[in-house]
């Protein structure tokens, strides 16, 4: 399974924020929309990302504030990417080694999409879902008789 089978059934809503966004305003998008991540793009191109765990350690850093901070001073700036083609088994371990819950979907400098790790997870117990089902209706379907010549003879 590949990046692009997560995207095809999540859609390509996107919600991005400018670096010079003030990161109250960026807050505020992110609970109205209740998401955990907003795309920052200057310029037609991918600069950063906002997540949840940057901001939570913004206000901690600003002793419990917002204050005047801009997106661009909290953002990650070399946020981790993928494209349509990589495998989930291997989106996996990258999120997993940089403990990423966002990844933003790159086809060359165009930005397809954001996939979160519930996102990844979700496709991986789906398609184990399927094989489960596909695996029970083999074994219901197994020919009469099979039986006998699958058990050994004492």
């Amino acid at each position: 399974m590949k990046v692009a089978d997560i995207l095809r059934v999540k859609g390509g809503t996107l919600f991005t924020a400018a670096p010079d966004m003030s990161l109250a305003e960026a807050l505020g998008v992110m609970a109205e929309r209740d998401i955990g991540s907003l795309v920052v793009m200057e310029f037609g191109e991918l600069v950063g990302m906002l997540t949840f765990r940057e901001v939570i350690a913004a206000v901690v850093k600003n002793g419990g504030n917002v204050g005047t901070q801009i997106v661009r001073s909290v953002m990650d700036d070399h946020p981790l990417t993928c494209t349509p083609e990589t495998e989930i088994d291997e989106v996996r371990r990258m999120m997993l080694g940089r403990h990423a819950r966002y990844m933003p979907v790159m086809d060359g400098k165009n930005l397809m999409g954001v996939i979160s790790f519930y996102d990844v997870a979700k496709a991986v117990v789906d398609a184990q879902d399927f094989e489960n089902r596909m695996l029970k209706a083999y074994i219901r379907d197994w020919p009469v008789g099979a039986e006998d010549a699958a058990e050994p003879k004492l």
